[in-house]
C-alpha cells in the first residue's frame, strides 16, 4: 500500500505560530552568502505540513522537537514530535482565549509558558482524588502486583565494548556465545572464565554480583535479568557496557504486601490514570475547537 502523500500547507506570513516566529527570529540571515557564493543554497522557510487553527508548525520546528522523541523509525519520531507540538499549540491557543497568561505565577524554574499550561490544566481539567473504596477495589483485583521486590543471585562475565564500536560489540557477542557453549559442558569453569575475560571488578570474585533487586543495575540489563529463569542463560545479554554471559543461581520472589503497605502508591497511580483520561478528553474538546490539519497524515507515515 502506498504511503499517503502530504500536501504542504501554504499560508501567508501573518499566520506563523509563536514558536515558528521565534525560530525565524533566531535563524541567522545568510542572504549575503548567496550573493558571494552562487553555489550556496538560497535561504527560505522550512516547508509546512502541519497546522493548528491558524498557526503553522514547520518542519524545522518538528526536527528540533524530534531530539526528545527517540525512535528506531524516523517517521515514528517525527509523528511523536508533531503530536507533542500540536498538544502544545492547542493548550497555548486556549490559554490565549481564556486570558490565563496574565494570571500565571511561576514556581521554581518554570517558564511563564509552563506556568500558564499548569494553571490551565488545574482550572479546566479538575480530577477528583480516588477514595479508599476505589483503592481497595484495585488492590483486591491486582493482588499479584503488590509484593516486596524480587531478587536474583547472579554471576556474570562482562565482555566490554563501547556502544559505538560495532565491530567490537560483534566480537564481544561472538566470544560470549563461545563461552556459553563451553560452560554448558564445563559449568565449573565459570569463575575461571570470569577472571580471564570479564572487564567487571566482580571478576575477582568469580563474576559474583550476589543478590540483586530491581533498579540496582543498568536499566537495560535489569529489565532482561528479571525475566530469566535459573541456570546459565542461553544467549548473551547486551547492555551499554557490552555483552554479558549470565548465570542465575537462585531467584527469591517477593513477599505479598498488605493493603496498608501500598495504599498511597495505589492512590497515586489511580489519580494519575484519572488525570490522563481527563486530559485526553479535554484535548479532544480543544481539537474540535481548533482544527488540526496534517497530523493524521504524519501518523499514517509512521504506521
Amino acid at each position: 500500500m502506498n504511503n499517503p502523500r502530504i500536501i504542504p500547507i501554504v499560508m501567508d506570513s501573518g499566520a506563523l505560530s509563536d514558536a515558528a516566529a521565534r525560530a525565524q527570529e533566531t535563524t541567522p540571515d545568510h542572504s549575503h552568502d548567496h550573493a558571494n557564493d552562487p553555489s550556496a543554497p538560497i535561504p527560505g522557510r522550512a516547508p509546512v505540513f502541519l497546522k493548528v487553527a491558524d498557526r503553522e508548525i514547520d518542519e524545522a520546528e518538528i526536527a528540533r522537537e524530534m531530539q526528545h522523541h527517540r525512535a528506531d523509525n524516523p517517521h515514528t519520531a517525527r509523528a511523536d514530535a508533531a503530536r507533542a507540538l500540536v498538544v502544545r499549540e492547542l493548550l497555548l491557543l486556549e490559554i490565549e482565549r481564556l486570558g490565563i497568561l496574565k494570571q500565571a505565577e511561576q514556581f521554581g524554574e518554570e517558564t511563564l509558558e509552563e506556568a500558564a499550561i499548569r494553571l490551565l490544566i488545574e482550572q479546566e481539567v479538575p480530577t477528583p482524588e480516588p477514595n479508599e473504596e476505589a483503592c481497595r477495589h484495585y488492590f483486591e483485583s491486582n493482588r499479584e502486583r503488590f509484593h516486596s521486590p524480587d531478587s536474583v543471585n547472579v554471576r556474570h562475565i562482562l565482555l566490554a565494548a563501547p556502544a559505538d564500536d560495532i565491530k567490537g560489540r560483534l566480537a564481544a557477542r561472538d566470544l560470549g556465545e563461545k563461552l556459553i557453549a563451553e560452560l554448558k559442558q564445563f559449568p565449573e569453569r565459570f569463575a575461571e572464565y570470569a577472571m580471564r575475560h570479564s572487564s567487571c571488578p566482580s571478576r575477582d570474585q568469580g563474576g559474583e554480583l550476589g543478590w540483586v533487586t530491581r533498579g540496582q543495575t543498568t536499566p537495560e540489563f535489569d529489565r532482561q535479568l528479571f525475566m530469566l529463569r535459573e541456570g546459565l542463560v542461553a544467549m548473551t545479554i547486551e547492555s551499554r557496557w557490552g555483552h554479558h554471559v549470565v548465570q542465575v543461581d537462585d531467584i527469591a520472589r517477593g513477599e505479598p504486601l498488605a493493603y496498608e503497605d501500598c495504599a498511597q502508591k495505589i492512590a497515586s497511580y489511580l489519580e494519575l490514570q484519572v488525570k490522563q483520561n481527563a486530559l485526553h478528553q479535554y484535548l479532544q474538546i480543544l481539537t474540535a475547537r481548533y482544527p488540526v490539519i496534517g497530523l493524521t497524515e504524519l501518523e499514517a507515515l509512521a504506521a
